[in-house]
Parts: structure tokens; sequence; C-alpha cells
């Protein structure tokens, strides 16, 4: 008799066990709450590599560390997201030379404008990096909204430090052009080489509608709000005094930047409140597709404490180089042959965009068009609607003329590359020619502005 009891009690206990075992399987998904057994305790939640998921982290971003591991941390910074960004974490060692080279030899102009250059590429790519690793421990939107956002760190900081070091209003034609240049490297070159890239691999690539149509209403209107400050310019031009005209051309232009900071943040709410839902779905989809998902989640993660660190550590080496790298924008424009309209339209976007193109082509290459999108149109979306309008509020409180009032030479370039995107994006389809197409009209806008004087 006390056999059998015995014998129950051990088959009732691998039954418990089973079941736990069960529980803790199930709550692997990142799409499901963890269980709660018959105490009402809650079992703890499991991720695929076997860590335990932290809570308020997703369990995509789950490191299954603590605090900064030097060593690891270093081992999985040069490793990165991709192995286009793997080869550009060769650049490092530009990065203390630039440095040392501004102090060492300031008279060395040429050499501080190109060693700043360079050394900025890796250190966005480090700003991107962690961007993209703390975005995976957040809900897919809020990850992708903040890694659009932290990408866009180096053209912040480069903006603002060309207006701190704006004296006499040298550097106003860099900054809108700078401004048109973002704009412009987003919508043709990235968007092309992203159409491009992932055609290489398969006959076509699909998107949601839902990404595209609002993305593109929303450039069509900050298209709209860019272009009146100018449109203003030349309507009313013959009829008042120059002064006058400037002063009301640049209470246009604050005017201006108020309204499209509210439409910034109206689309914001669209995105993360009343239409998360729908965004999320398609998203969560598209990493469904994603050809290297299995790989990617088995890849060791940076720590919440490393994202930060990493953050700070990059955006602390972009704003150095920023600095460094607009001091001898004056002299280089003024001694060769390089104008103004070239260094601001083609030149700086280049490089304060780099990292978010490299995210942005690597998910078009593993047929994530949706996030690749909303990389792109996030990205261009943020140039247009708030990092034009903080530089008008900030120039507008150092008491400087910072206006939106472009050349009609940008103005045309602005709409015509809104409207030819727009086109490609209609019939929610992409294939290689689009993407060549973009970026060879990108590539005629650069031998264009290359040739315009200052």
């Amino acid at each position: 008799m006390e056999g059998l009891q015995q014998r129950k009690a051990n088959e009732g206990n691998q039954v418990a066990g089973n079941s736990r075992i069960i529980n803790i399987d199930n709550t692997s998904s990142t799409n499901e709450k963890p269980q709660a057994d018959h105490q009402g305790m809650h079992l703890p939640r499991f991720n695929h590599n076997g860590h335990k998921v932290t809570k308020g982290i997703h369990p995509d971003g789950e490191s299954g560390r603590k605090g900064v591991h030097p060593w690891m941390f270093l081992k999985i910074a040069f490793r990165s997201s991709s192995m286009a960004s793997k080869f550009v974490n060769i650049l490092w060692p530009f990065v203390p030379a630039a440095i040392a080279v501004h102090f060492a030899r300031p008279d060395a102009h040429y050499w501080i404008f190109a060693l700043n250059y360079i050394a900025m590429v890796p250190t966005a790519n480090l700003i991107g990096f962690a961007g993209q690793e703390l975005a995976r421990k957040l809900p897919k939107v809020v990850g992708v909204l903040l890694e659009t956002f932290l990408g866009s760190i180096v053209e912040i900081v480069l903006f603002m430090v060309l207006l701190s070091q704006n004296h006499d209003n040298i550097l106003i034609p860099v900054i809108k052009s700078a401004i048109l240049g973002s704009i412009l490297a987003n919508l043709l070159l990235c968007l092309g080489l992203c159409f491009f890239v992932g055609g290489l691999r398969r006959d076509k690539q699909e998107f949601e509608g839902v990404v595209s149509e609002v993305g593109n209403g929303l450039l069509l209107t900050a298209g709209f709000g860019l272009t009146i400050p100018c449109a203003f310019f030349f309507a009313v031009g013959n009829t008042l005094p120059t002064d006058d005209l400037d002063l009301l051309v640049l209470k246009v232009s604050r005017a201006t930047a108020i309204i499209l900071l509210v439409a910034f943040v109206i689309y914001v709410w669209f995105q993360m409140r009343t239409h998360h839902g729908i965004y999320s779905t398609i998203l969560e989809e598209d990493e469904r597709k994603d050809a290297d998902r299995d790989k990617d989640l088995t890849k060791h993660k940076l720590t919440l404490t490393e994202c930060i660190a990493a953050l700070l550590l990059a955006v602390a080496c972009v704003s150095l180089h920023a600095i460094f790298l607009v001091q001898e924008i004056e002299f280089i424009v003024h001694e060769t042959e390089i104008s103004d309209m070239f260094m601001g339209l083609i030149l700086v976007p280049l490089v304060e965009k780099f990292a978010e193109h490299l995210t942005a082509i690597d998910e078009a290459w593993d047929n994530q068009m949706n996030f690749a999108l909303a990389h792109v149109l996030g990205s261009t979306l943020q140039t247009a609607l708030l990092n034009s309008s903080l530089v008008v509020i900030v120039g507008w409180g150092l008491g400087q003329d910072m206006n939106l009032n472009f050349s009609v030479f940008q103005v045309v370039l602005l709409i015509l590359s809104i409207l030819s995107v727009g086109n490609f994006l209609r019939d929610g389809e992409s294939n290689y020619l689009e993407g060549a197409l973009c970026v060879l009209i990108y590539l005629i806008i650069a031998v264009t502005t290359y040739h315009f004087p200052n």
C-alpha cells in the first residue's frame, strides 16, 4: 500500500514538473504573457536563447547579462549589425587621429577636415548600432521611432554646431543646404539603394500601403511648408524694401517652423497611440520575413547599461568631430572649388546619415521592406518636420536670422524628388530598376551642385 502511494506521488511530481517545463516553454514566446501556476505565482519568462527576461524588456532584446562587461561589449560592438557595419568599424583609428591633429596641427586645415569627416563615420555607426540594440528591448513601434530619432542625433548635433559657429550669417547657406540635402539623401540615395539591394535577390518586394501613404502624404505637407517662405519672398519681393522683406520672410519662417513642429507631434502620436496596433502588426509580420532572423536572435546583445554607455561615448565623439569639422568649412569653401551648396547638399548629409542608411539597406537586403521604409521615411520626416523647425527656433533664440527661404534651385529639387519617390511608392512594390533610377537622380544632383557657384 505504501509502495502504491509512493508511485502515485512520484507520478504526480513528474506531471507537475512537466507542466512547469511546458509553462516555461510557452512563456518564451514574444507574444504571450507569463502563465501563473495553481498557487497564483508567476513563472519567469525565458527568451529564445534561454535567458531570463527582465521585467520591461522585450524578449528579443534580452542579453542575459547586467551591467557592463568591457570585453563582451567590444566584441559585440565590433561585430555590429551587418557585415557592412563591421567593416566600417575598421575606421575607428581615425577617431583619435582626428582629435590629435586638430590640437597638434591647427594650421593643417585640409587634414583636420578630412580626418574628422572620416572619423564621424564609425562614431555615427556606433550610434546606429547602439540605438538598434536599445530598440530591440522596446515594443516594435516605439523601438523604430527611438532608433530613427537616435540615428538623427548626428544631424541635430551638426545643425546645432553650425548655428553656434555661425558668424555674420556665413554658414546659413550651408545649414539650409544641409536640411534639404538630408531629405534628398534619404529619399533618393538611401531609398534607392534599399530598392536596388533588395531587388538583387528578388524580382520584387512588397510593402504595406499604410506605411508609404502616410509617409508620402506627410512629405508633401513638409515640402509645401518648406517652400512657402521662398514663394512668399518672390511674390512680394518687388513691393518692399530689402530689410522689410527679410524681416517678413523671417517671421513667416518662424511661424512655419512652429506649425511643422506641431505636425511632427501629431505624426508621432498617430504612430504611437491611435494607430499603434496597425503599425505593430505590420512590423511584426515584416520581422517574420527576415531572412537572417534566426541568426540575429541568437547573437549576443548589449545590456541596457552598455547601450546607454555606447550612445554617450558615440555622441561625445560625434560632437567633437562636428565642431572640428564645422570650424574648417569656411576655409575649405574659400580655398577650394567646393561650393557651399555642394558642402551642405551632398558632403554633410552623407556623413550624418551614414548609420541610418546602413541600417535601412541591411533591412531591405533581408526582405524587411516595411522596416526599411519606416526608417527612411521616418528619418526624412524628422528632418523635414522636426530638425528644420529646431534649427529655426534655436536660431531665433540665439538671435540669428535663420529662415526657410531656400533658393529656387533647391525648392525645385525638393518638390521633384518628393513627387518622383511618391510615384515609386504608389503601387506598394519595388524593384532594382526603381532603385537604380533614384540613385541616378541623386548623382545628377551631386554633379550639378558641385559646379554650383558660391
